[in-house]
């Protein structure tokens, strides 16, 4: 089963092509310090070929929801090392997924009460969970020349700490109508300075900052998430989406990084990513290309031979199969989640789930 095989970089060996995918499950409390429950959770999932973990906030002012980690501070980054330091006793690799929430945000979840920022002051439609209650999402802040700058600069030192903490790589989130997605999309973006406009300039940002990060980690340790076609957090389909995301796949090939993430949300209700869209983005991308977006392993290995991606990434069926990978070799039964759980909480529904006993082993 391609599944199964392990595949191979310059500098990155993967023991297999099954990828736990970023899911936030704001255990985190505090300052965004990871604790001894996600040390436990990451490490019971370590035979995964590689972790992406979870929206890891860059600065207080990337908050968007509350209880997310982050990676920004001293004492994160110490909280960080302990869980890349269980991952990686497993013999597991484990990537750090950076995310700034910037419109999708309130000033009561940013600490300090800030206005969340955006490329332009175009309110996202909906609502969002705060200490006083649901609330609508707020104009946001729109970012000056000096305050995108600033964007710039906090990504590159996230990824010098992601690296600092002993992660293998970092990805960018630029997926989900965070801040990098609400740069590339013309409905959140209606700048007239150089990050604004044309596809060149609504991917500039983006560009910008995957050089940036190359050359604090190399090529080789770098991915991004995209989310094309998903509709997340306000941002519709637009007439420019495909090309808009085949300049990005062309030009982040130039740049030789390790893979591109596209996450398909169809089975959260929202638009599929087109598989003729896929198999261009496939003939502009020659690195590893990982699928995501409600996989089992017989649509999985139909999705592989189709596509000729390189990985698949499996959201849900991690939360309560940490030996995921055993039971897909096997073709075992999944056990099933307490979605009650997902979000919030402590140990229950977290690390509690159970391993396959040996009398239900092949």
């Amino acid at each position: 089963m391609k599944l199964l095989e392990p595949i191979a970089a310059p500098t990155l060996t993967l023991k297999n092509r099954i990828v736990m995918a970023p899911m936030s499950r704001r255990r985190v409390t505090g300052e965004g310090i990871p604790g001894e429950l996600m040390k436990t959770y990451y490490s019971q999932r370590a035979s995964a070929g590689l972790i992406i973990a979870e929206s890891t906030v860059i600065s207080p002012g990337g908050m968007g929801i509350s209880r997310l980690p982050g990676i920004y501070s001293k004492a994160q980054i110490e909280g960080w090392k302990k869980v890349t330091a269980a991952v990686h006793q497993q013999n597991g690799k484990i990537f750090l997924q950076l995310v700034h929430a910037g419109r999708i945000a309130h000033a009561l979840n940013i600490p300090g009460g800030a206005s969340p920022v955006a490329p332009s002051a175009i309110a996202a439609a909906g609502t969002i969970s705060t200490p006083a209650g649901v609330q609508p999402l707020p104009v946001p802040t729109a970012l000056s020349p000096e305050d995108t700058e600033e964007i710039y600069n906090i990504h590159l030192q996230a990824a010098k700490n992601a690296l600092e903490a002993g992660f293998d790589g970092i990805e960018i989130h630029a997926a989900h109508g965070y801040l990098l997605e609400q740069f590339i999309h013309p409905a959140s973006n209606q700048r007239s300075d150089e990050y604004g406009g044309s596809i060149e300039n609504r991917s500039r940002l983006l560009l910008r900052i995957t050089e940036g990060i190359i050359g604090i980690a190399g090529a080789d340790r770098v991915g991004i998430r995209f989310s094309p076609f998903a509709s997340l957090n306000g941002l519709s389909a637009y007439e420019e989406e495909t090309a808009t995301y085949l300049y990005l796949a062309a030009k982040l090939n130039k740049m030789n990084i390790r893979y591109i993430h596209l996450s398909d949300q169809s089975t959260n209700g929202h638009p599929p990513i087109p598989p003729a869209f896929i198999s261009l983005l496939r003939e502009q991308f020659h690195q590893w290309l990982i699928l995501a977006g409600g996989y089992d392993t017989d649509s999985a290995t139909a999705a592989m031979q189709r596509f000729n991606n390189d990985l698949i990434a499996f959201g849900r069926p991690f939360i309560s199969n940490p030996d995921l990978v055993e039971r897909i070799a096997q073709r075992l039964p999944l056990a099933p989640a307490d979605k009650s759980t997902f979000y919030e909480g402590e140990e229950k529904g977290f690390i509690d789930y159970p391993y396959l006993t040996p009398a239900q082993k092949l």
